[in-house]
């Protein structure tokens, strides 16, 4: 299994999560948080997927679909189109409400997205240079891997959360 086809398995796999973890909720569920300062399933699904998009886009020269497929007119948020959710205190938190659908549909897209743009690498383009603004300078493959291992780690936090409003639920 070349490098390429790893990244692009983790990907589906957090791809799954994304859907596990808000598919049949509410607006209002997802923007439910356990507390004040927590943050919701809505705006963990938009962060990881507003990083995968931003992250890669720029790692691999593309253009991200948030600005060019219009998912940042449809979601409607406060935010600069270029926000990727770092930083937001929880009151930005609680200002991303959105349907399970718009997340799902943009998280869809990205992937489909990257998995274009990852399927062309080669072993070989992992050691190139992507950010000097880092000391070690990042690599592409420690970027493609931060970015996978935030979107399980977001995706895990949802999917937890999901559990907490599922069992609330009966």
């Amino acid at each position: 299994m070349s490098g390429a086809e790893l990244l692009v398995d983790a990907l589906g796999r957090v791809r799954e999560i994304v859907h596990e973890s808000s598919r049949g909720l509410t607006p209002e569920e997802l923007a439910q948080r356990l507390d004040e300062g927590s943050n919701s399933i809505a705006w963990l699904l938009w962060h990881l997927t507003r990083i995968q998009d931003d992250h890669w886009s720029k790692a691999l020269d593309a253009e991200q679909v948030w600005m060019t497929d219009g998912w940042h007119e449809r979601f409607g948020l406060p935010f600069k189109a270029e926000d990727t959710g770092w930083g937001h205190e929880p009151r930005d938190v609680a200002l991303v409400r959105v349907e399970a659908e718009l997340l799902i549909g943009y998280h869809d897209a990205v992937h489909e997205h990257t998995v274009r743009l990852v399927e062309p690498v080669t072993d070989e383009d992992f050691a190139r240079i992507v950010d000097r603004n880092w000391d070690p300078p990042v690599t592409l493959g420690a970027r493609l891997i931060t970015v996978v291992s935030e979107g399980f780690q977001h995706g895990g936090q949802a999917a937890y959360i999901r559990g907490v409003l599922d069992r609330r639920r009966g």
